[in-house]
């Protein structure tokens, strides 16, 4: 039988490891790291659901991991980078209303609004110092850092790891705090996909005129089998 002051320890250390992965997405502007970092996110992630599948002997949650290790941690970083290359877009520089500074000290205090507000809800002591606290604290703070880089960012495909970093933030609020059962992770993990899909369209696209968007599709070349049939 694992010791359960072990268990805590290891779980508040991943929740140390998700806050950063989270502050390092707020602040940076290089788009590479930006994905290698959620990439490392989701894969704290995906730890803390062995973990917990270890600890409670649950195929749920061990199901869970393997879906987000195969998909948050994998393919989706892999699709994001292969986008990110070949539109060659290597930095989000622009920021809409706030700097990484402040988007950072907002994120600080939106933390700590989350946390007096869940122990008003929660004046339990023992509810306080518990695993299920702190997880729904970080699970709610990383879903308003995670919205605060989509609108604060004015690339498409930052915006896309924003949204994505919610998603992780939902993930881990259900993990802790509520019963996510696996059809329902699943199912988020297909809008992901088709989010990330249609937002593929959008970053290739949106910007462009028809001639201008013609020539940014040769390089994913979409067009390269029909001219050569021609």
């Amino acid at each position: 039988m694992t010791d359960p002051a072990y268990f805590d320890g290891i779980i508040k250390v991943l929740f140390v490891c998700v806050i950063i992965t989270s502050a390092y997405i707020i602040t940076t502007r290089n788009l590479i790291s930006l994905v290698r970092v959620y990439a490392l996110q989701s894969l704290a992630l995906v730890v803390t659901a062995l973990s917990l599948a270890w600890y409670e002997s649950d195929s749920v949650l061990l199901a869970i991991a393997i879906i987000t290790l195969v998909f948050k941690v994998f393919l989706i970083p892999y699709f994001i980078a292969t986008i990110q290359e070949r539109i060659r877009i290597k930095r989000d520089i622009d920021f809409h209303f706030l700097s990484p500074t402040s988007s950072l000290l907002i994120s600080l205090a939106l933390m700590i609004v989350v946390y007096i507000m869940l122990s008003r809800i929660f004046p339990d002591t023992m509810v306080k110092g518990s695993l299920f606290f702190f997880g729904a604290v970080i699970g709610i703070s990383l879903v308003l850092m995670g919205m605060m880089v989509t609108f604060s960012r004015k690339r498409a495909i930052t915006k896309v790891l924003g949204y994505l970093s919610m998603e992780n933030g939902v993930l881990l609020f259900g993990l802790f705090a509520t019963e996510l059962p696996f059809i329902i992770e699943f199912l988020i993990i297909i809008d992901l996909v088709i989010l990330i899909i249609l937002t593929t369209i959008l970053t290739v696209g949106i910007d462009s005129t028809l001639e201008e968007y013609h020539n940014r599709l040769h390089r994913f070349y979409l067009w390269e089998e029909q001219e050569d049939s021609s």
